[in-house]
C-alpha cells in the first residue's frame, strides 16, 4: 500500500535532514499517471517543506531538489531518485509495488485497502451528524432533493469509511403556513378514498388546487390561518390530519429512497421543534440579543458595528418563530441528544446566507460548538425534464433512467444473459444520474443531458458499472486459478504497473474528498481507474498465458476490482456484476 512507501520515503527523508518523520508525509504525493507513460511513484514538493521551515526559505529551489536528491541513496525499496523542477522524485522497487500493493487483496483485507493511511491521522475523529434531502411533506419528491440526497449520502459514506461514527438525518420541511392552505384545501378538495389510492398524488392535486383558489378567495385564505393557529395550538383533529400527511408522506418517501440505496437514521423535522423555538426566542431576550425592528419583527442584529445594517429576523411581528428560530433550536437540541463533534447540512447554495446568519447567532448564544457547523451548498440542475412534461418527480426520472437503460443494454451486442434486467438497468441508471451529478464542483449548476449521462464509452456511471462487470466476469471465468502466493517479478509490463501507480493514490483521493466534501477528487480518479483497465484488458490476457503470469495478471484485476467496487459504494452507487 502507498503507506508502507510513504513511511520508508519519509524515514529516509528524516536520517538525511534530520527531522521527525512527520515533517515529510504531508509534503509526498504520489505522481499522477499517464498511460504507459513510465513516471516516478512519489514526489516531494519542497515549496511545503520550505513554508514548514524544514528547508532555508530562500535560494535556488532547483538547486535545493538537486542537492537533496543527490544525498538520498538509493536502497531495497527506493530505487532511483532525481530531481525535477523544484521537486524531488522517488522510483520504488518494482517487484515491491507489485506485492505490497496486491497482496491485501483476497485475505480479507479488501474493503480496508487505502483506508489505513497516516494521511488520516490529522483528521478529526467522532461523532458527524449529516443533515440531507430534507423534502417537504405532504408533496412528491421533487427532483430538485436528488442533489441533496445523493450528496449527503455519498459525504456520509466517506466519514463512515474513515472511522467516524455518523448520524444521517433527514430533516422534514413538515411545519408552517403551507400546511394551514393544505388542510384547508383538503376539507374542500380532498378525498380519502384517493388518499389511499396514490397519497402524494392527491395531496399534490388539492396544493396546486387550493392555492389557485386562494388567490381570489379571501375566505379561504383565512381557513388556511385558521387552520395553522389550531395545528399551533395543537387541536386534535388538525393535528391527526397532519400526522396523516406526515406519515404517508414519510412511508412514500422511503420507497424513493430504497431505490436510491439511501437510508436515514433519523427522520426529524421543523415541527419537533415549535415548542423549543419559543425557548430560543427568550434566551435571546436575555442575552440581550433580541431587538425590534420599524415594522414591530424581531431581529438579531448580526453587523459587525452593531448599527442595525445587517439582522436576521427570528420573530414575526405576530410573535410566531420563523424556519431560522427552529434552526436554532434545532440545532441546539442536536448537540444535546448526539453531542457531534461536527455537523454537516446539505442543502442547495441560495441557503449560504441562511446558514452563515445561523451559525453567527449559535456563536453569539455562547454555543462554541457552531464553530464545527458547516454547509455544503450545491449549485441547481438545469432542463431535468421527463419526455411527460414540466413537473419532474424524482420517482418519474428514475423510472425513465431505468428504462432508457433497459432499452441500451437490449440493443448492445455485449449484454449478457441476467436474472433481473430490471434491477441491473435500475442500478446502472442511478450510477449514471450519481456520476453526472458528482463530475464537476458542487456549487456549479449543470446541465442534465439524459444522452451523455447514459454512454457506455464515455466518463459516465454506465462505463463504471461495465467496467466492474467485466472484471467480475474475468474472475468468474477463472476460478480456481487465484493461488495463495503469486510472483510479483512476473507482473512488469508498464500497462500492469501504471495501474498500481494509480492505486498509490487512492488513500490522496479520499483525504482530499474528507478535506473540501467534494466527491469529484473520486469520481474521476474511478473512471482514470477504468481508462486504465480497459488497457490491460487488451493488454495482459489471462486465458492462454503461463500459470504464474496469469495468477499475478488475476490478481492485479482483483484489487483493480475491489478499489473500483469500495470506491463505488462511498459515491453511493451499488456495483453491478453483470451487464
Amino acid at each position: 500500500m502507498a503507506c508502507f512507501f510513504r513511511r520508508r520515503i519519509a524515514a529516509k527523508l528524516a536520517m538525511t535532514l534530520q527531522q521527525p518523520e512527520e515533517a515529510f508525509t504531508a509534503a509526498l504525493s504520489a505522481v499522477a499517471v499517464f498511460k504507459k507513460q513510465q513516471t516516478a511513484d512519489f514526489k516531494l514538493s519542497l515549496n511545503t517543506l520550505r513554508l514548514n521551515g524544514v528547508l532555508p526559505p530562500s535560494g535556488d529551489i532547483e538547486l535545493q531538489a538537486e542537492n537533496l536528491a543527490t544525498q538520498l541513496k538509493q536502497d531495497s525499496v527506493v530505487e532511483d531518485v532525481s530531481a525535477e523542477r523544484g521537486m524531488v522524485l522517488f522510483k520504488v522497487n518494482r517487484q515491491l509495488l507489485v506485492q505490497k500493493l496486491l497482496e491485501p487483496f483476497g485475505n480479507g483485507e479488501d474493503e480496508k485497502f487505502g483506508l489505513n493511511s497516516e494521511l488520516f491521522d490529522t483528521l478529526k475523529r467522532g461523532t458527524t451528524l449529516v443533515e440531507y434531502s430534507s423534502p417537504n411533506i405532504a408533496k412528491k419528491f421533487h427532483a430538485g432533493h436528488l442533489r441533496s440526497t445523493v450528496i449527503g449520502n455519498f459525504i456520509a459514506n466517506l466519514k463512515q469509511s474513515l472511522g467516524n461514527n455518523v448520524i444521517r438525518m433527514n430533516y422534514l420541511g413538515d411545519w408552517g403556513m403551507q400546511f394551514g392552505l393544505l388542510g384547508a384545501g383538503f376539507g374542500q378538495f380532498g378525498c380519502q378514498e384517493k388518499l389511499k389510492k396514490n397519497p402524494l398524488q392527491h395531496l399534490f392535486e388539492v396544493y396546486v388546487q387550493v392555492n389557485k383558489e386562494a388567490e381570489h378567495d379571501d375566505g379561504l385564505k383565512q381557513a388556511a390561518r385558521d387552520f395553522f393557529r389550531q395545528l399551533e395550538q395543537h387541536e386534535s383533529q388538525a393535528v391527526s390530519l397532519w400526522q396523516q400527511f406526515r406519515e404517508i408522506t414519510v412511508t412514500e418517501y422511503q420507497h424513493v429512497y430504497k431505490r436510491l440505496g439511501v437510508h436515514f437514521d433519523i427522520y426529524s423535522g421543523e415541527s419537533f421543534h415549535q415548542d423549543q423555538a419559543q425557548e430560543v426566542v427568550q434566551q435571546l431576550q436575555s442575552r440581550g440579543l433580541l431587538k425590534t425592528s420599524e415594522k414591530g419583527t424581531g431581529v438579531v442584529d448580526l453587523s459587525p458595528d452593531r448599527d442595525m445594517s445587517s439582522v436576521s429576523t427570528v420573530l414575526r411581528s405576530d410573535g410566531t418563530t420563523l424556519y431560522i428560530t427552529r434552526d436554532i433550536a434545532a440545532a441546539i437540541d442536536r448537540k444535546e441528544k448526539y453531542n457531534f463533534n461536527e455537523m454537516i447540512y446539505v442543502t442547495d447554495k441560495s441557503q449560504m446566507n441562511h446558514f452563515h446568519q445561523l451559525f453567527q447567532i449559535l456563536l453569539a448564544m455562547g454555543h462554541s460548538w457552531a464553530d464545527r457547523c458547516q454547509h455544503v451548498p450545491f449549485g441547481l440542475v438545469q432542463g431535468m425534464k421527463t419526455r411527460t412534461g414540466e413537473v419532474v418527480f424524482l420517482e418519474d426520472v428514475l423510472d425513465e433512467a431505468r428504462a432508457r437503460m433497459l432499452h441500451n443494454m437490449s440493443q448492445s451486442k455485449t449484454t449478457k444473459e441476467m436474472d433481473n434486467p430490471e434491477d441491473t438497468a435500475e442500478k446502472v441508471g442511478i450510477s449514471a444520474l450519481i456520476v453526472q451529478d458528482f463530475k464537476g464542483p458542487l456549487q456549479s449548476d449543470y446541465k442534465f443531458d439524459w444522452d451523455r449521462m447514459l454512454q457506455a464509452q464515455g466518463d459516465t456511471g454506465v462505463f463504471l458499472q461495465y467496467t466492474h462487470a467485466r472484471l467480475c466476469s474475468l474472475l468468474r471465468r477463472n476460478e480456481g486459478l487465484e493461488a495463495a502466493t503469486f510472483d510479483p517479478a512476473v507482473l512488469h509490463e508498464q500497462t500492469g504497473l501504471t495501474i498500481l501507480q494509480h492505486l498509490l493514490r487512492y488513500d490522496e483521493v479520499l483525504y482530499q474528498s474528507a478535506q473540501d466534501l467534494q466527491p469529484k477528487h473520486l469520481v474521476n480518479f474511478l473512471l482514470k481507474l477504468c481508462h486504465l483497465i480497459a488497457s490491460a484488458h487488451k493488454e495482459l490476457p489471462v486465458k492462454g498465458s503461463p500459470r504464474d503470469v496469469a495468477q499475478v495478471r488475476l490478481q492485479l484485476f482483483r484489487g483493480a476490482c475491489s478499489v473500483l467496487a469500495n470506491g463505488m459504494r462511498i459515491l453511493g452507487i451499488t456495483p453491478v456484476d453483470k451487464m
